[in-house]
């Protein structure tokens, strides 16, 4: 780890300096030492100026820590500078670092077989992931945030030192959260009292009160044996609870319960929908039934075989598909056309016509097109009213 990053890691409280610039190249600056954070491990560059021109970016290059800047400098090497960390942003990024290691002791607890697998601080939410072969349906985000928030109210310590690399790998507890950083040997420790250790050189708040409140947003599967944790912390988080807070009240207020009750209402309205749905397919049905027994007084021969054929009203081509895939005997050959949204034709036979024949010879005649099985077949996008198609199969 270079030693600046670890002069930014040790005292993270620390966003205003005074540096010895070491060399200017173009908007490229190195200091003599320096407490801004180079990217790396998931947490972003600390934000701030030197001298008053803005920071765009920082890294930890050949290690050194490269400065650069939004535009060229008016000092020069041997000169001293004042750096400023924008303290807010810093903060944030604490938050959020500590937050992660919150989030990983809760994993430790969850899943039987864990690892690191990434974590990355955005610019509203952080993501960590485990390496574990666990279902992230099997875990319930609302029981994670429950057991990191416990921890942030219990005021733990964060404590931060320097171990030797091989007994930190020899340590059966310690976790590597540098990411690309592979220290030869001494390597930064992270520690929660009784909750996670884990070597990482990010920056850290003191205590996991410090945190503030975290939002558990989603528990997922990203990718084989690899469980994500998504979450926001402090303010966003406060600002994610709050909208979602409103939007159960709205949603309890549009069907007349509480906030509390939101859930059991929600599911009677679904059953409700369900039953509802029942009722329309048996209508559905219904009205099918009497369209073919009205038609069956008005079929006719076509090559040889008795062909009912008329439109259908109220319905659409999925719904007489699934009507006549359960009905016999109304003819030979079936064909019924109605709209919904464009005209369609679903036919259905008893196999020694080829629904896709019938299929075929419609779109031939009025565009559009379809296919299915032998007994029954659905075509459309016709450039044609119902009646046409009627007209043409009758005459």
């Amino acid at each position: 780890m270079p030693a600046d990053a670890s002069r930014a890691s040790g005292e993270p409280y620390v966003t205003s300096f005074e540096a010895t610039v070491d060399s200017v190249d173009g908007r490229t600056v190195t200091l003599e030492h320096t407490y801004f954070y180079a990217e790396g491990g998931g947490q972003p560059a600390d934000r701030g100026t030197l001298d008053g021109v803005d920071v765009a970016d920082v890294q930890s290059l050949d290690g050194e820590t490269v400065h650069t800047l939004a535009s060229a400098p008016d000092f020069a090497a041997g000169d001293t500078v004042t750096g400023a960390i924008d303290e807010s942003f810093r903060t944030y990024s604490m938050r959020a670092h500590t937050a992660s290691h919150i989030v990983y002791g809760a994993g430790r607890r969850l899943f039987d077989g864990h690892g690191y697998g990434g974590f990355d601080i955005g610019e509203e939410t952080v993501r960590l992931d485990f390496e574990t072969a666990a279902s992230a349906e099997r875990v319930d985000p609302l029981t994670v945030q429950e057991m990191v928030n416990e921890v942030v109210w219990e005021d733990r310590a964060v404590d931060w030192y320097e171990m030797g690399v091989e007994a930190a790998r020899d340590h059966e507890d310690i976790v590597f959260n540098l990411g690309d950083t592979t220290p030869t040997e001494s390597v930064r420790i992270v520690e929660i009292a009784d909750w996670d250790i884990s070597a990482c050189g990010g920056t850290h708040v003191a205590s996991t009160v410090e945190v503030g409140p975290i939002k558990v947003l989603d528990v997922s599967n990203p990718g084989a044996d690899l469980v994500r944790v998504e979450y926001a912390v402090g303010p966003a988080a406060i600002e994610r609870q709050v909208a979602e807070t409103r939007s159960a009240r709205r949603g309890a207020d549009a069907l007349d319960t509480s906030v509390e009750g939101l859930g059991e209402r929600a599911e009677g309205l679904l059953d409700e929908k369900k039953a509802l749905q029942e009722e329309c397919a048996r209508l559905r049905g219904d009205l099918l039934d009497a369209r073919l027994s009205a038609l069956a007084s008005e079929t006719h021969t076509r090559d040889g075989r008795e062909w009912l054929v008329g439109t259908v009203e109220g319905v659409d081509s999925n719904a007489v598909a699934d009507h006549l895939r359960t009905r016999d005997g109304a003819a030979d050959v079936v064909v019924l056309t109605g709209t919904d949204g464009a005209t369609f034709v679903v036919v259905g036979t008893d196999g020694e016509t080829d629904a896709n024949d019938v299929i075929g010879e419609i779109t031939d005649e009025f565009g559009g097109g379809g296919g299915g099985q032998p007994t029954l077949a659905q075509g459309g996008g016709l450039s044609a009213e119902p009646e046409a198609v009627v007209d043409y199969l009758t005459d």
